[in-house]
């Protein structure tokens, strides 16, 4: 049985038919209230056809192909008969009544346009995931219910589905759902159960459960089960219920719901008694009652108009990276804040609050801050733009609490205002030039806490500066090459010289309280303002930043695309701050695309002044075909031992490998490695094989890896999925399926 999409069967006329339905509910949409209504027109093509008419009785024959219209439904046959005046048509050879996002399918029909009564027999029909075929139908498309007979039902979109249901009366109610009396469920042609009454909805949130069984050598064997519930159109929710044999039980719910337009809401909850806590970084065994709770909130009332609010609780530091691992990798520090933002053409103004959770972490907490920005505009008719940023905030910063030494906590208020002109012109046609000047000024209460050491200050920072840029470019339009499947070139070249002047500020950074501090960061930096968002650990810079872009375009498939780039950027400090050198690293970004199936990617940073490379970053993906694809990356990071935050910490070399392979459209292949190229070993390896069952997905993973205890890690899991209702949910634990493929 096969009973595709409407739109996949759909032919060029009908295709054209719905459009103009499309067209003329529009029109009526616009007509006032008050008019008179408008009946719907009758449309008939035949285009290879002929085409018969009686104009006493009003009846229409076509064959060879005919194409019916009226109102907001189509049919389309070889031949048919239509009586104008009833309504009624009888309709044969490769029928095909297309209503909605439903279609109806069969050899012979009869139905009426006005009243929507069907009868047919042999038909099928289907809205994605479930389909239907029966000996007999009778229904009314208006009340949208149905009844058939001798019926199959499945989720199977082939001829010979493999899991279907048999039932001698279905009722089916159109876009909602089925309900089937005395029906047999069949595997591969065996039935395996029965029940006198099922019901499936029709919608693709329909409610299932998910069963993962599994072992691990830090959990056992387990069982993670969780029930899928569809609550309504705008509420999904999930409910767990997980067995670990070492671990204990462990249960909780996700929901998420977009009820009101422009609001959605996410959230869930899960606790595990745990019965052989790990250890922390510390020695310290985590307590055996663990929790995780988070939340999510954004509205949207208007286009320029947004509030928003975060928040995620853990018991300790190490839940996420156990049971939830993909959200871990994701955000290992996930925040908890709210914020509102009002937006006009030239302003905004934002009031927000963030606030610390989880003791284990290090926060600054805002409570509250409110900033208020002045896009780049023009001042009245002068060639000068002024932009301003301005906030008020009352801050702490608190240090991750452990059984380690504490730094002490401080907390204070602050008022900062930015206010920046600049007036940017063209040179020769060509060089674009933009001087500015700008200033800050930033108050800082008196702070207070165990860790509080400055006083009341004033703190008044100057910047100026200049921008130069040009972009250069050339064109070979009749230049081809098979090989780089090239079709026209054009090679476009982007100098840029950035200069800025800071004076040393009134306050220098070591005698203020430090919020918003500097970070390392495997990227330079930000020099301009407001870009460089450190406000308290802003100190002089003489600097000039040189840039250079290349890029090389051509056609692919009629459209325009880099198959080189190449970025460079290298900072020349005038007067180095202590601990700087005159030059900073060099970075350098590439992107090769010589064929469209095949990226290369470089990002490297180069120690100008001790001639040797800070970090190196290689990835090779390749994507020949639907069959397989390959990605290797090379990763080398130098030890940044400097003090924190401004040291990177201790480096990186490894090599990370993954590999796919579709062997045909059932099977396909899976595998990852880490590879450490220090110490010389793997510290991690995925092998996924995947099944595919038609209704079902099987997917069975291995996977062996080092933890950060120094101990080896091993897994095993079997999922299985429902295609027509996947897992929308990730679990973010290394027993779900998507975890063990390395996603």
């Amino acid at each position: 049985m096969s009973c595709k999409r409407p739109a996949s069967k759909l032919s060029r006329h009908a295709a054209q038919g719905i459009s103009l339905v499309g067209i003329y509910v529009w029109l009526l949409s616009i007509i006032p209230c008050n008019a008179t209504e408008i009946p719907p027109t009758w449309e008939v093509h035949t285009p290879h056809g002929i085409l018969g008419y009686d104009l006493q009785r009003h009846v229409l024959v076509a064959t060879n192909g005919v194409v019916v219209r009226y109102g907001d439904s189509t049919l389309v046959a070889d031949q048919a008969v239509l009586d104008q005046s009833t309504g009624e048509a009888q309709a044969e050879g490769n029928v095909r009544i297309y209503h909605g996002q439903q279609v109806w399918v069969a050899e012979s029909v009869r139905y009426n346009f006005k009243t929507r009564q069907m009868e047919t027999r042999q038909f099928r029909t289907g809205k994605f995931p479930v389909f239907v075929a029966a000996a007999n139908l009778t229904g009314d498309i208006t009340n949208r219910i149905y009844i058939a007979t001798n019926a199959i039902v499945t989720t199977d979109d082939v001829d010979s589905p493999y899991t279907y249901l048999t039932a001698r009366y279905i009722k089916i109610i159109s876009g909602e759902k089925i309900v089937a009396y005395n029906a047999v469920l069949y595997l591969g042609g065996i039935p395996i159960l029965y029940t006198p009454y099922y019901t499936r909805q029709l919608a693709p949130r329909s409610s299932h459960f998910s069963v993962t069984p599994g072992y691990r050598s830090a959990f056992g064997p387990f069982l993670l089960g969780s029930y899928n519930w569809a609550i309504n159109t705008n509420m999904d929710a999930t409910i767990k219920l997980d067995y670990r044999l070492k671990r204990g039980v462990g249960t909780g719910f996700d929901f998420d719901w977009d009820r009101v337009p422009g609001l959605t809401l996410s959230g869930g909850y899960y606790y595990l008694s745990d019965e052989e806590p790990e250890l922390d970084l510390t020695g310290r065994q985590y307590d055996r009652d663990r929790h995780y709770a988070y939340g999510n909130f954004l509205y949207t009332p208007a286009s320029n108009s947004e509030m928003r609010a975060s928040f995620s609780y853990q018991s300790d530091s190490g839940l996420l990276r156990e049971f939830f691992e993909s959200k871990y990798r994701d955000n290992p520090k996930p925040p908890t804040y709210v914020e509102a933002v009002q937006s006009w053409d030239n302003f905004s103004l934002a009031a927000g609050a963030s606030l610390r959770l989880n003791d284990f972490q290090e926060t600054v907490e805002r409570l509250p801050e409110i900033r208020f920005s002045a896009y780049p505009q023009r001042i009245f008719n002068t060639p000068i733009y002024y932009e301003s940023y301005s906030s008020v905030a009352y801050l702490h910063r608190r240090f991750a609490e452990t059984n380690g030494p504490l730094l002490p906590r401080y907390e204070g208020n602050r008022a900062d205002t930015f206010h920046q002109i600049s007036a940017p012109f063209t040179l020769f046609q060509w060089l674009n030039v933009t001087p500015k000047m700008g200033d800050r000024v930033t108050w800082y209460s008196k702070t207070k806490g165990p860790g509080a050491v400055t006083t009341e200050e004033w703190r008044n920072v100057f910047n100026t500066g200049v921008e130069l840029n040009c972009k250069l470019w050339r064109s070979w339009p009749t230049l081809t090459n098979r090989l780089l499947q090239l079709d026209g070139l054009r090679h476009i070249i982007e100098p840029s010289v950035t200069y800025v002047f800071v004076p040393e500020p009134n306050r220098t950074p070591d005698r203020l309280p430090q919020f918003d501090y500097a970070i390392a960061s495997e990227m330079l930096t930000p020099i301009e303002f407001p870009e460089y968002s450190a406000i308290d650990s802003i100190d002089s810079q003489n600097v000039i930043r040189l840039g250079l872009a290349n890029t090389l375009q051509t056609k692919r498939t009629g459209v325009v695309e880099d198959f080189f780039s190449w970025k460079l950027l290298i900072d020349w400090r005038l007067d180095p701050n202590p601990g700087q050198n005159t030059f900073s690293d060099l970075y350098s970004s590439l992107v090769i695309v010589p064929r469209p199936w095949l990226k290369l990617y470089n990002d490297l940073r180069y120690d100008t002044e001790q001639s040797r490379f800070n970090l190196v970053r290689n990835t090779v993906l390749m994507l020949p075909g639907p069959r397989w694809a390959w990605a290797i990356t090379y990763y080398y990071l130098r030890d940044d031992l400097n003090p924190w935050p401004t040291g990177l910490g201790p480096g990186t070399h490894a090599l990370n490998n993954i590999v796919e392979y579709r062997f045909d459209e059932n099977w396909s292949f899976r595998t990852s490695h880490y590879f450490d190229l220090n110490s010389g070993e793997v510290k991690e390896h995925v092998y996924t094989v995947q099944r595919d069952l038609r209704s079902w997905t099987a997917a069975l993973a291995f996977r062996v890896r080092d933890t950060y205890e120094g101990k080896q890690d091993y897994g095993v899991s079997l999922m299985l999925s429902l295609k027509a209702w996947p897992r929308t949910r990730s679990e973010a634990s290394f027993e779900t399926y998507s975890t063990l493929n390395g996603s």
